[in-house]
């Protein structure tokens, strides 16, 4: 099949080579260019804005949004143009008599001047492949750096560039999740347009602005700085409640020096135990710890249980064929691995690596319908960590493990990254998904597994639950259970000045 790329010869960008080259390698495709130009593309004020946040934020310069020159993609232009199969058009003005033409949209329009316009408006764009006012596929994107128009920008871009793969190869969604509506500043009907040159320069004044207080706020305050809540479930827990309990949470003491988040408790042999995210803000990196507990609390203090030479976060700890093992997140390593406590709550020893060179967050394990899965969000060719969920299936938990043909089988920052165990009842699977379209780590979602299998997955989002004044956390991040002892975890704030002294563990 013959692809022809539209794009504004104006504005190419590091995303448009990128997209190229991974469409060129498909088999059955021969893909080609049509760059002329187009009109409407973002203004120079834009462009100014992202060499201000490129300066203050430090943001790399060749990122997806990298302006390059025509002759970049000169490989991909063919002379005269030969007739396509399909025009995959990012400027909204292909109009080819018998050919086939996805449009891609944001919001509803086309173009970049649209994706920047909903990012510069505080919108999460949802965008679409269409054909003829038919939908493809569509994903609503997201970031993990709300506030900043160009690490938004380009982490958007590139997420674009996976959902055109996805429809492509025929894995893409043709619709989202429908979500529970959560309360949000009122937005005109009108699609948002890119602000002036003088509300830009306003704009670009105050990020400055803002930045100068972050550097003020981070010599104060330790940040981010989450904490952990617990509570007695009282044989309900939130899969039931689906609200906050009227009883509220306690805190899981933390000295400040560093923070505990991701909780993941384990029944084991009578004792509940808690697995943790133990974040050293001196270090700037995470080891996991894990700490006893009873009706009344924690007895003691997290302990070191696996330090390795990277980060590590989201202990997800389970029991099977007589042991305890876990599969820590490790994206900073480029692995999903698996261990095994030879010596529970320590002595963990690896056992396998169970995914390798992919940068996956929070994967979760669950058995269902005969096989075991795994539920990842990964950083498919760069954007957000947050957005993208991939699925593996294998016959037992260590392996092997083989991509889901329709991978990514949701794009969605609504509700597509992982937020702790999935659990069964009445015979539905329901799934904790963090709601990151304020921000990373936001808000929790439940959602209920309407269709597991190898041929796709569906979700319904049932519940989203938000910090409030029975967890007045800024976030909601993480929910598991055990042993009647249920956990979360969210944001604080915690002055450096009031740090207490960590006694030594030596």
């Amino acid at each position: 099949m013959r692809v022809s790329l539209r794009l504004d010869s104006e504005c190419v960008r590091a995303f448009h080579l990128m997209l190229l080259q991974r469409l060129a390698v498909l088999p059955h495709v021969e893909i080609c260019v049509d760059a002329r130009p187009a009109g409407g593309g973002t203004p120079g004020s834009a462009a100014a804005l992202f060499q201000l946040e490129t300066a203050i934020h430090g943001l790399p310069a060749d990122g997806p949004a990298k302006r390059l020159p025509l002759s970049t993609v000169a490989p991909y232009r063919a002379e005269p143009p030969a007739p396509a199969d399909l025009v995959l058009d990012l400027c909204g003005d292909a109009h080819v008599n018998g050919t086939r033409v996805w449009r891609v949209t944001y919001d509803g329009a086309a173009g970049e001047a649209a994706l920047l316009a909903s990012i510069l408006d505080g919108r999460t764009p949802i965008a679409r492949i269409e054909e003829n006012g038919t939908v493809v596929a569509e994903g609503r994107l997201g970031t993990e750096y709300g506030g900043i128009a160009l690490a938004s920008f380009q982490d958007m871009l590139a997420r674009t560039a996976s959902l055109i793969l996805a429809a492509m190869t025929g894995s893409a969604r043709a619709a989202l999740p429908v979500l529970p509506v959560l309360p949000e500043p009122a937005q005109a009907d009108a699609l948002p347009q890119i602000p002036s040159t003088a509300k830009l320069g306003v704009r670009a004044g105050k990020a400055l602005a803002r930045r100068i207080v972050q550097k003020i706020y981070h010599l104060c305050y330790n940040a981010p700085h989450w904490k952990v809540g617990w509570r007695q479930t009282d044989g309900r827990d939130l899969f039931d409640l689906r609200a906050h309990p009227a009883s509220g949470w306690r805190v899981l003491p933390d000295d400040g020096s560093r923070f505990y988040a991701d909780p993941f408790p384990i029944l084991y042999q009578g004792q509940v135990t808690l697995f943790v995210e133990d974040y050293i803000h001196r270090l700037g990196k995470a080891i996991i710890s894990a700490v006893p507990f009873g009706p009344a609390g924690p007895i003691g203090r997290p302990e070191p249980v696996l330090d390795l030479p990277y980060h590590l976060s989201y202990p997800f700890v389970f029991e099977r064929d007589g042991g305890v093992w876990m599969v820590p997140e490790s994206c900073a390593n480029r692995t999903v691995d698996l261990y095994r406590a030879t010596a529970f709550p320590g002595g963990w020893v690896k056992e396998a690596t169970l995914l390798s060179d992919i940068v996956a967050s929070d994967a979760t394990l669950v058995e269902h319908g005969g096989r075991w899965w795994l539920f990842a969000t990964v950083r498919d060719g760069g954007g957000a960590f947050s957005d993208a969920l991939h699925l593996w299936s294998a016959p037992d938990f260590r392996g092997p493990w083989t991509p889901h043909p329709e991978n990514p089988v949701l794009v969605d920052i609504a509700s597509a990254r992982p937020a702790g165990r999935m659990v069964e009842r009445n015979g539905q699977l329901l799934r904790p998904v963090q709601d990151c379209r304020r921000s990373y780590g936001a808000a929790l979602g439940i959602a209920r597994i309407a269709h597991l299998d190898v041929n796709g997955m569906e979700q319904v989002v049932e519940t989203i639950l938000t910090p409030g004044a029975l967890w007045n956390g800024r976030k909601l991040h993480t929910l598991n259970e055990a042993g009647g002892l249920e956990f979360i975890d969210g944001s604080a704030i915690a002055p450096r000045w009031k740090q207490k002294r960590r006694p030594s563990l030596t």
